[in-house]
């Protein structure tokens, strides 16, 4: 017998075990491996909070999901609390490691921790397996282990740097709506393109939702046939026992916003936002036309436009974010048309980028939220690199940022609402519509709920107030910016080329001055 198991545990097979299979052994292993459904009802074990450990009877939704995983490439799977969503991807996933040689899987959640408890589910399942089904164990401990067929299971975060340099077959990704909306795109960013590679690879999302974020986006994409995942939503109802007086007493227990969101899946985000929920849900998430270096453009510079650019400053040490909102202020509604957004440049160097980014969006009127490293970022972009079309704190221009005080963030906030929920304002971009979705009051005020942030918010904040300040009404006067860009043309012809004459003080031939050039003129050429 310890010729057989694996490091002394008797539920484990070790690799280069010979089994003689008989013939009902042989035909309950085709079963399994043709059947995935029949495996996991006859052979998978769980634990029952109330029963203790039990085979794995599955409700119909998770024979329905199992049949989808093992059909699907791509399923993002919107589900309630406690329905047994990640215990029958679980299922899934072992049958796929050991009916399958050379197949390499990660588990994956917000914190390593819970992606190793849920690889301790599934061992739990594994070791309870008849030695018949199970493959040889050539590594197997809280992160990781290996079968003699080839086959990997590993867990990790979801983090761009959790399993870069690996090639998997298949990712779960569990409760993704937690992970911070950060990551989730650089996640993707960085492990994407090791899943597309392949023609049969497969990538599982499971969540209940949480606000409206990069999860939000891909069931949004799903629904709509704008991305190729399939969706599989669970009901709260479909779960055994749970009826209207299991709801009500769920309600009675917790709250109705609870209820909404953890079981009745709605993508409202916090209680008491801001924005009305009604409006939250009606904001649509676009697709950037192209991102780069943490800019994302939703429309290109048009000719005689006018823009204005909020910029909330942050310290550049990887906790918040230093960001930018572009909007189009030509006319209403107004439409955010472009965003930056990074917890890594460093205000020394934001200040180039902000004028970059100003000038390319016709020279664009900027305001700096100026508290804290704000400040300098104002001083940069005004004195050292003279860029002039920037507001000071009394509201005139060509001076320094303006900071943000009680009163102007509640004037901002109270003017947000206005334009958003009137349609005065578009806003197009993921990270804004996510913090929108989680900005709450607290106390007299408005901030991110939680751990989370609000730099995108904020600046559409100071651009509300800015939106009630009569200088405002100078920027979306087109035909005063005609006017005056016609003059700035003007002075800008005048200091380039200059035209004039040169009296030689007698009656021999001037010379006139053009373009930096000397041209003799003849006084004969010039009588009439």
């Amino acid at each position: 017998m310890a010729k057989t198991i694996y490091l002394g545990n008797p539920n484990l097979k070790r690799q280069n075990v010979e089994i003689d299979y008989t013939q009902e052994q042989i035909e309950e292993f085709i079963k399994c491996r043709d059947n995935p459904s029949y495996f996991i009802k006859n052979y998978i074990h769980i634990v029952n909070l109330d029963e203790g450990l039990i085979k794995f009877d599955l409700y119909p939704f998770q024979e329905e999901l199992v049949k989808t995983l093992y059909t699907t490439r791509f399923t993002i799977v919107k589900c309630p609390r406690q329905s047994g969503k990640s215990q029958t991807s679980l299922a899934f996933m072992l049958h796929y490691v050991l009916f399958n040689d050379q197949r390499q899987v990660a588990i994956l959640a917000n914190k390593s921790a819970t992606s190793r408890e849920l690889l301790g589910r599934l061992q739990m399942a594994y070791e309870r397996l008849p030695y018949f089904l199970q493959q040889g164990v050539m590594e197997w401990n809280k992160g990781s282990i290996v079968l003699e067929n080839g086959s990997r299971i590993m867990a990790g975060s979801t983090s761009s740097s959790s399993i870069r340099g690996y090639s998997f077959n298949l990712i779960f990704l569990d409760e993704f709506a937690f992970v911070q909306q950060g990551m989730a795109e650089d996640f993707f960013r960085s492990v994407y393109p090791t899943i597309s590679s392949g023609k049969d690879s497969k990538v599982i999302i499971v969540s209940t939702p949480n606000g409206m974020n990069h999860f939000y986006k891909m069931w949004s994409d799903a629904v709509d046939g704008r991305n190729t995942y399939k969706p599989f939503e669970i009901n709260w109802w479909d779960v055994p026992g749970r009826d209207s007086a299991w709801k009500e007493e769920t309600i009675n227990n917790t709250s109705e916003e609870q209820f909404k969101q953890e079981f009745e899946c709605e993508f409202l985000g916090s209680a008491g936002t801001l924005i009305s929920p009604a409006k939250l849900h009606a904001l649509v998430i676009k697709d950037p036309l192209h991102t780069k270096d943490n800019l994302k453009v939703y429309e290109e510079t048009i000719e005689n436009h006018a823009y204005f650019i909020a910029v909330d400053v942050a310290e550049g040490r990887g906790q918040d974010y230093s960001s930018m909102s572009v909007i189009d202020i030509t006319n209403l509604p107004f439409t955010q048309v472009a965003t930056y957004k990074s917890n890594e440049i460093s205000p020394l160097l934001f200040p180039n980028y902000i004028m970059q980014v100003a000038m390319a969006y016709n020279d664009a009127t900027c305001i700096v939220e100026s508290n804290g490293p704000g400040a300098e970022v104002a001083n940069i972009l005004h004195y050292d690199l003279e860029y002039d079309n920037t507001i000071n704190e009394s509201g005139v221009y060509n001076k320094l940022g303006r900071k943000m005080t009680s009163r102007i963030k509640g004037i901002g906030c109270s003017n947000l609402k206005d334009l958003l929920e009137h349609d005065k304002l578009v806003v197009n971009d993921m990270a804004t519509i996510s913090e929108l979705s989680m900005f709450v009051t607290k106390g007299k005020s408005w901030a991110a709920e939680g751990g989370g942030h609000d730099d995108m918010v904020m600046g559409l904040v100071m651009f509300s107030w800015v939106a009630t300040q009569p200088e405002f009404k100078e920027l979306t006067d087109m035909e005063l910016r005609l006017k005056l860009y016609a003059n700035k043309i003007h002075e800008i012809e005048e200091d380039l080329t200059p035209f004039g004459f040169i009296d030689s003080g007698d009656d021999s031939d001037d010379y006139v001055v053009e373009g930096g050039e000397v041209w003799q003129v003849s006084h004969e050429s010039m009588r009439f």
